[in-house]
């Protein structure tokens, strides 16, 4: 057994021990890349190499998109957007068994394609939604269940966080392209809960919410407009070439505070709290990112990818079943590690396998961010499921039986944008990105 192979073995070993011991992610994946390069060079090279990998990982002009989403969408939560958005969602719901919960899908959409975080989105939304559910006879566990299931569309829909991670790590790969990939996956998504959703509303015989009336509906839109401005301007201006994804993650912000301040529902002494919120969100995310690069460059040094490469082709060979396996391989990994981590530890493994097997790189980046959404909402590690449950008042073994349908329709989504290309690279062929 060649020294790479043994370095790698124990690289794994230890990161699992950590993981089992509840040491934090970011903290696991660190601490085990540097056993594993003081194991493969002089001390002096290995802290050398370690500290460089840490700075090239973190300087990255597309990473400060992250930071300003995150801003925008904290602004949006404490500035009445979200509360304007889940009033547009109400209309959109319309007057069907379940309306509400169909709403709270529909404004974890529209939230998620504003902030890019499926973890703001179930905060937000379901700190709104749930009291207006409770008081019309929704179960607690039925609308905690509606709400972490739908939240991860936040991750698909643009602007997504996600996407900016794997597209900096890809290399070649376009933001626009990634962007406009995941409308149709995140709308499968959506519309699969929303079907679920209904049916299990119909059996337990939830109502539509109150009257909706078309003056009122015309009303609610009308007062919905300037936060869904914000989509057009954003995405509009990225795929229009004004700015690039990060220029527009600055315009988000603006424009959010901007509106907010209109609304009068923040002051300008609010903004520091706001922006310290987000600054150690930022921290934390850009702290896994580091060290997930020293990791990334220990496995490609030894040789990691290769080998992974090599046993999944010795397996098979026929590509539906290679990406099936790639599929479970990734649903697990998304059940134990944060979807930015995972991102930069796995693309170097399973990129270059998907392309060599004619998937394109932008197809990929959009299985693995849904691959890795699914594991917000599963336990151990799942932080959409935490923050659903901790906002909604209810545990998480109370919830997870509501939510075992939707992982059904969930997967179901998940395998036709596998195998059906149309449905995440039909609008950046359309609009000429790739």
């Amino acid at each position: 057994m060649s020294i790479a192979v043994q370095v790698a073995i124990v690289m794994v070993i230890l990161l699992v021990v950590m993981l089992a011991a509840g040491i934090p992610i970011g903290v696991g994946i660190g601490l085990s890349s540097a056993v594993s390069m003081i194991c493969m060079l002089p001390g002096n090279v290995a802290f050398a190499t370690s500290a460089q990998r840490i700075f090239a990982g973190s300087n990255s002009f597309s990473l400060i998109a992250i930071p300003f989403f995150i801003l925008a969408g904290n602004i949006m939560n404490n500035g009445g957007i979200a509360l304007r958005l889940v009033n547009c969602a109400k209309v959109l719901g319309g007057k069907m068994p379940g309306s509400l919960a169909q709403a709270n899908v529909i404004a974890n959409m529209l939230f998620g394609a504003i902030s890019g975080s499926g973890a703001a989105a179930a905060a937000a939304i379901g700190s709104t939604m749930g009291p207006l559910e409770e008081k019309e006879g929704y179960g607690k566990n039925y609308s905690v269940a509606v709400n972490v299931a739908s939240a991860p569309v936040g991750m698909l829909i643009p602007p997504s966080n996600t996407m900016i991670v794997y597209s900096t790590v890809a290399g070649s790969v376009s933001i626009a392209a990634l962007f406009m990939a995941g409308y149709i996956p995140g709308i499968i998504w959506g519309a699969g809960v929303i079907i679920l959703a209904t049916t299990a509303a119909k059996r337990l015989g939830y109502r539509s919410s109150s009257e909706l009336t078309l003056k009122i509906a015309l009303k609610t839109f009308w007062q919905a407009v300037p936060s869904l401005l914000m989509i057009v301007i954003v995405i509009g201006g990225i795929l229009g070439g004004i700015f690039t994804a990060t220029e527009g993650s600055a315009v988000a912000v603006v424009y959010a505070t901007v509106l907010s301040l209109i609304y009068g529902s923040i002051k300008v002494k609010d903004i520091p709290r706001i922006v310290l919120d987000s600054a150690k969100i930022t921290g934390t995310i850009t702290f896994m990112i580091g060290l997930s690069s020293i990791m990334s460059w220990a496995m490609a040094f030894t040789g990691i990818p290769d080998m992974v490469a090599a046993a999944v082709l010795s397996v098979t060979s026929n590509k539906f079943l290679i990406f099936l396996l790639i599929n479970v391989i990734l649903l697990f990994v998304g059940t134990f590690m944060d979807p930015t981590p995972a991102i930069l530890i796995f693309t170097p493994i399973f990129l270059p396998i998907c392309t060599s097997l004619g998937m394109s790189a932008v197809q990929f980046g959009i299985v693995l961010c849904y691959n890795l959404s699914v594991g917000t909402i599963t336990p151990p590690v799942g932080t959409i499921l935490f923050t659903g449950c901790k906002v909604g008042g209810v545990t998480i073994e109370s919830v997870i039986k509501h939510l075992l349908p939707y992982f059904g329709i969930i997967i179901v989504g998940l395998l036709l944008v596998t195998y059906i290309p149309v449905l995440s690279l039909g609008l950046p062929s359309l609009l000429e990105l790739i």
